[in-house]
């Protein structure tokens, strides 16, 4: 292993991480990649809480609308292109950092992608009918048997996410969690993980600020805008689902905004939730992670 380092800076949704790690970049004098699986999409900003013109000028970023919503991309296109980016990266700086709220990409960065069962039409057919007859429910409640440790981690509001980890299970006859905790993929660099450390109460509170500053800035027009593609899956996101709800007249505007606010912080939790249960992580406030590398 040579001395180039991939710095991760991770955390819950609303923690500062992009903040946080232009203020890293800037103090190593390098550049950052994103692990923000909707930050990708060119169309979504507001409510992806991309980086602003300012902050992607001050620091180089990656992977910040780099594709369209009409694009085909996923977890494994996204390692094979960060690792390419990376060994180009590391040839001019030491550290290289990687941030996002996406823990499933990271880890992908990290430790490669577990080899999964070939899934079987019938089986694929089998949990799509379960999906169209019975509905997202149906999904939650049947991973929740098969797979609880998944479950717990698992963003249950995205049907895709669901249905391939029954896939998997119904496939194998074991669980979607057995076939995530292969072996670690090689990396020819060093890997140090942190993640954003915050209070409960005061992260809800960032949490609904930032809501509210979503919606200053435009988002009801920008999902207004995106409404006539609501059904691609990178639409199936918090701040969009929520108000196409409120274009389709099943609930009000006020009621659009505290379930933003609402499933943000359920979002979050689930986030703290995956980052635990990797132990390589050293929970440190914004400073803190600063002061580490200072000087």
């Amino acid at each position: 292993m040579n001395d180039r380092t991939l710095i991760v800076v991770a955390g819950p949704t609303a923690s500062g991480k992009t903040a946080t790690a232009i203020r890293l970049a800037k103090e190593l004098d390098t550049e950052i990649l994103s692990a923000d699986s909707r930050q990708f999409y060119k169309e979504m900003s507001i409510g992806t809480a991309a980086p602003t013109p300012k902050e992607l000028h001050e620091v180089k970023h990656h992977f910040i609308h780099n594709i369209s919503i009409f694009d085909q991309y996923d977890v494994a296109t996204y390692e094979k292109d960060a690792l390419l980016l990376l060994s180009q990266l590391f040839m001019d700086h030491q550290e290289v950092i990687l941030t996002g709220g996406s823990g499933l990409f990271i880890d992908a960065v990290c430790n490669g992608i577990d080899a999964m069962p070939d899934i079987d039409t019938a089986v694929r057919d089998r949990v799509s009918k379960l999906y169209q007859q019975y509905g997202l429910i149906a999904l939650q409640e049947e991973l929740k048997q098969l797979d609880p440790e998944y479950w717990a981690i698992v963003d249950r509001k995205n049907p895709r996410r669901l249905q391939r980890a029954l896939e998997v299970c119904y496939q194998s006859g074991d669980t979607y969690t057995s076939f995530r905790k292969a072996t670690k993929a090689h990396r020819d660099f060093n890997i140090k993980k942190f993640a954003l450390l915050w209070d409960r109460q005061e992260l809800n509170n960032r949490i609904n600020q930032r809501v509210e500053q979503m919606l200053a800035q435009g988002l009801v027009d920008e999902a207004r805008r995106l409404y006539p593609y609501r059904h691609l899956n990178a639409l199936n996101t918090v701040g969009y689902k929520e108000l196409f709800d409120y274009f389709d007249g099943k609930i009000d505007l006020m009621e659009a905004v505290e379930q933003i606010k609402l499933n943000t912080r359920h979002y979050a939790k689930r986030q703290m939730t995956w980052l635990r249960r990797d132990q390589e992580y050293q929970w440190v406030s914004a400073d803190g992670l600063i002061t580490l590398f200072e000087g």
